[in-house]
Formats: C-alpha cells, structure tokens, sequence
C-alpha cells in the first residue's frame, strides 16, 4: 500500500490540470497561478496548450505527451520532476484521463512515489449528466463507441442491461450511426443529446430515440454527448415458475433456506415472496 501527501514540503508532485471545455471562464485563476509556476508544461496537444496560455498571457516551453507515445513521455516527465522541475500535464479539453490521455502517466507517477494532485475544471460528461434530468443516483460513463460498426454493436450489447444512465461521447460525422445503433439495440429508450457545452451556441436535447430520426443530422455540430436512461424494465416470473425452480433445488439436495436465498438471487426477487410461496 502507498500513503502519498500531495502537498509535502518539497516532495515531488505532478499536476493534472482540467482546461475549458468551451468558455474560457472554466479556467480558473488557481489553474493560472498554477501554471505560471510551472517549470515545464505537458499536453496532448502543445499549439491548443500553447494557444490557450497565450490568452492569458503564459509563456512556457511545452512538450507532447499524446495516445501513441504516452509511455516514453511520461518517463521523460518523471525524470524532470525526479531533477526537482515542476511539472503539469494539459488535456486540449476537460480533465486528462477522461477520454484523453493521462491515466498512465499517473499510474507512473505513483509507482515511482510521485503525488498527482488534480486542478479541476470543466468536464463535459459531468455538466451533461447534471442537466440531462435523468437519473444521477447511480451512472456509467462510457465515452467514444468504437468506430467499427461491428465492434461498436458489441460494446451496446454488454451495456444494454445496465440499470445505471449511461454516458457516452459523440463527434458530428458518427452521430446518426451512433443514434440508430443505440435504438437497434437498447430499443426506444429517453436520452439527452447535448453539444457546445458552455459555447455561445450550446444545445440541449431531450426525447425518445425514436424521436431524432426525425432530425436534422447536419444540424448537429461540434462535439457531444449522450446521455441515455438505464434498462429499468423488470423481468415478471410467474408463482409456478418460482415455485419449479425451488422444488427443482430441493431435489438438487438443497435445505429450503439455501434454496430460497438461491431462487431470490436468481430471481432478484426478495426472500420473503418465496416463503409465502413455498409453504
């Protein structure tokens, strides 16, 4: 087990910082002053990065840490912060690690007993899931579907009997495949679709699957998310078949409680319906 400070005199730390999803306000000043501390600023994408903290007037040399080279990098940053540099990993949008980069290097980071503290900010799957009025209780997030047809129908299949609202990520140009493989296989189920979070043309939609065949596809622009109510449609078993299955455990050997707490597990039904049927 590991026990790590995040903020230990001068132990050796890396920041994972949330950049705007779309408004420049998300930035916050934290992240700023945070920022212009830093000796050394990582990015999936060091122009974006760079641009971003040109607008508010930062200037520090940035190095790419992206999908293919994840591991070399975050060895490299590792290093630096081992030579005493500070140094902070940037997402082009949202947090790193949520369907970014960034997971291995702080896994790194932790094995070689290095803090990851996290400056938050916007994350678009948070802010749709909130406003989507759809269950928040309990949730799944998702993100991209493959973009293999076949593969992106196997992923749905062994998410179709998830309880939980489930959340995914969406560009323009696969919308209209994603929307009609979700009603193939979840069936005509409510989601919200939401695009330009916090932009000037954010949008917000809400209805059954069915309903956006009737859309206008080239309507939706920019990046989305989808956020879809979870399988709340209950499986009915008659008394008879409860009262087969049990009998069928009895036979099996079984006491009547293992039997029953086995039928109500198999069931998702409670204990006590059982004994009323089994007398």
């Amino acid at each position: 087990m590991k026990r790590i400070k995040s903020f230990n005199n001068e132990a050796p730390i890396l920041y994972l910082i949330a950049t705007p999803i779309g408004n420049l306000g998300e930035f916050s000043s934290r992240a700023i002053d945070l920022v212009k501390e830093m000796d050394l600023i990582a990015a999936e994408d060091t122009r974006n990065t760079l641009d971003l903290l040109h607008r508010f007037n930062i200037s520090k040399p940035a190095i790419s840490l992206r999908e293919h080279n994840e591991i070399e990098a975050s060895r490299k940053l590792i290093d630096e912060i081992k030579k005493g540099k500070k140094v902070a990993y940037m997402s082009d949008a949202g947090y790193p690690g949520i369907s970014d980069p960034g997971y291995l290097l702080a896994k790194l980071c932790i094995e070689n007993d290095i803090a990851v503290s996290v400056i938050s900010g916007g994350c678009a799957f948070i802010n749709a899931l909130t406003s989507s009025g759809i269950d928040t209780t309990h949730f799944y997030f998702h993100g991209f579907l493959s973009s293999k047809p076949n593969e992106a129908k196997e992923e749905l299949e062994e998410l179709k009997n998830k309880k939980e609202t489930i959340v995914f990520y969406e560009s323009p140009h696969r919308i209209e495949k994603t929307l009609n493989l979700l009603l193939e296989v979840f069936g005509d189920r409510y989601i919200s679709l939401q695009r330009e979070l916090t932009k000037i043309n954010e949008e917000k939609l809400y209805g059954y699957l069915s309903e956006f065949k009737n859309i206008d596809i080239n309507s939706l622009k920019g990046e989305m998310v989808i956020v879809v109510s979870g399988n709340d449609k209950k499986e009915e078993f008659t008394d008879d078949e409860i009262i087969l299955k049990v009998n069928y455990f009895l036979s099996k050997g079984m006491d009547k409680k293992a039997a029953i707490e086995t039928a109500s597990e198999l069931y998702n039904i409670r204990k006590n319906r059982i004994k009323e049927l089994i007398k």
